[in-house]
């Protein structure tokens, strides 16, 4: 299997590849792509986008995107369908919630694959509490680990079905932050007895999932200095003690809960153990610096991310109008669907 070797997901700037970018990645060989809202206008626009970044690295690079629905959903309307944020959906669908967020799952892996997306930065394994910070509450699925991992394991198999990778997140567990780590690295100060009985039940529920994507948090029963993302004790639990043999993957570098410069931080990510240097913003000279210290994936993170990319298929048949209306009737509170 042929894939990227550079140790990096970078995005791009705008809707067009440019000329740049186009030859950046073809000297960069990242091993995929990330899309956001500032390169979404239209289906068509969208596949073609898609096409020329797999163009530019003459591979068949997977393409990522945020698309869990409600707030943190990069696909809208009028092009896309709009989705209930995954807690509400979760309480309005009451006992069958891990089949209603199936449907939903396997309708929006339909939409991605339409324009060339091939994985998708879900299930979110994180416990919801009510000390949450709200940038992360509503995205959970609730606070019981057993029934956080039945419907993170139905949203990550419905993907699969759909031919679209699952990236559950954000490993070891981001539910007792209690501040956007878009803005400030939070400490988490539960104990490690504590922590593998609740947060990292649910990622270890999941740990054969393909894919993951660490968090920037602090856990100080582990390491108190620095965030999991960067702590190579921290990449011992969740490869030793969790027991996740996927590929894994950075947060977002560019998130204010790091410090240091670009070049820095995925350094200190890449040398904590993390196989992939995540980029989001589309700045082609902060690609080149975090491309440089990222560098390519070594033996074990290719053999990772080949048994990754191994799970890519066809979509399995599938009726739509069909599952939108099993959808429906569960919404509405029906027994029969």
């Amino acid at each position: 299997m042929s894939f990227g070797q550079g140790a990096a997901i970078f995005g791009c700037s705008g809707p067009v590849l440019t000329r740049d970018e186009a030859a950046f990645f073809r000297e960069a060989d990242p091993f995929g792509f990330i899309l956001f809202a500032r390169n979404v206008e239209t289906p068509d626009q969208v596949r073609r986008l898609t096409d020329d970044l797999r163009a530019a690295t003459g591979h068949d690079a997977p393409i990522l995107v945020d698309q869990e629905g409600g707030r943190v959903q990069r696909l809208r309307a009028p092009h896309w369908r709009e989705w209930l944020p995954p807690l509400d959906q979760v309480a309005q669908s009451a006992a069958q919630a891990a089949r209603g967020m199936a449907i939903r799952s396997r309708i929006i892996a339909h939409e991605l694959r339409a324009v060339g997306i091939d994985a998708n930065c879900a299930p979110c394994c994180d416990l919801a509490s009510e000390n949450t910070h709200p940038f992360l509450r509503n995205r959970c699925y609730g606070s019981d680990p057993a029934e956080v991992a039945a419907i993170a394991r139905a949203v990550a198999e419905a993907h699969l079905a759909g031919g679209v990778l699952p990236v559950m997140k954000h490993m070891p567990g981001h539910g007792r932050s209690t501040a956007d780590t878009h803005h400030d690295l939070p400490t988490v100060t539960a104990s490690a007895e504590t922590l593998d009985r609740t947060d990292f039940a649910p990622f270890r529920a999941l740990r054969d999932m393909p894919l993951a994507m660490t968090a920037h948090v602090v856990f100080a029963a582990f390491d108190p200095d620095r965030p999991a993302t960067q702590s190579p004790a921290m990449i011992d639990v969740i490869r030793n003690r969790i027991g996740f043999g996927g590929l894994l993957m950075t947060d977002d570098l560019n998130m204010q809960a790091l410090s240091g410069t670009l070049a820095s931080r995925a350094a200190a990510a890449r040398a904590a153990g993390c196989d992939i240097a995540l980029h989001c913003k589309g700045d082609l000279a902060e690609m080149e610096a975090v491309a440089a210290v990222a560098g390519t994936l070594d033996t074990a993170s290719r053999g990772r991310a080949a048994a990754a990319l191994a799970l890519r298929r066809s979509p399995d048949p599938v009726d739509i109008a069909a599952l939108e209306d099993d959808l429906a009737a569960i919404l509405r509170g029906s027994t029969h669907v």
